[in-house]
């Protein structure tokens, strides 16, 4: 689950979440070896002529072409939200994949934790809202993961209050 609870105490927690990734550094490295062999493996049947020479930029840019594809993958899913519930303060913090930081702080006896089924723009959208804003938490997380997420946010609100 890509997310973590840090519980201290009764009353202190700290939520950390961050995307998914389904494709760690290593199968990154297969990944982009094999689909070179597999583009260059037609190559063979063709080397030594002019066709060999009118192909072969086209298969290297392809390749080239996935590589930056799953890099801007990588550097897009580059988000971490931190949430800390306290009894006096719900303080939570986004950092952005461009480095900027979102920061939103409520009184954690008037925060609420809202699901929405419909309307958001993803299938069961968890907000927080209080101190006149309402902000969303956990959008990149699955379907699944955004339901218990509510059901974990809704107790520990209950739990400091």
């Amino acid at each position: 689950m890509p997310y973590k609870w840090d519980q201290t105490d009764t009353h202190h927690s700290t939520l950390e979440l961050w995307p998914h990734s389904s494709l760690p550094a290593k199968g990154f490295v297969y990944f982009i070896w094999i689909t070179f062999v597999l583009i260059t493996l037609p190559l063979f049947a063709v080397m030594g002529t002019a066709v060999f020479w009118g192909l072969l930029p086209f298969l290297m840019i392809t390749v080239a072409a996935v590589y930056f594809a799953i890099q801007k993958n990588y550097s897009d899913r580059n988000v971490t939200e931190t949430l800390v519930v306290s009894k006096d303060l719900l303080h939570l913090q986004r950092r952005n994949p461009k480095g900027d930081i979102q920061e939103w702080d409520c009184n954690t006896y008037w925060a609420k934790v809202h699901k929405h089924d419909r309307g958001g723009p993803v299938p069961n959208y968890v907000t927080l809202s209080g101190n006149g804003r309402e902000v969303e938490i956990g959008a990149f997380l699955s379907e699944e993961e955004r339901v218990e997420l509510y059901a974990q946010l809704s107790d520990s609100l209950a739990k400091c209050r």
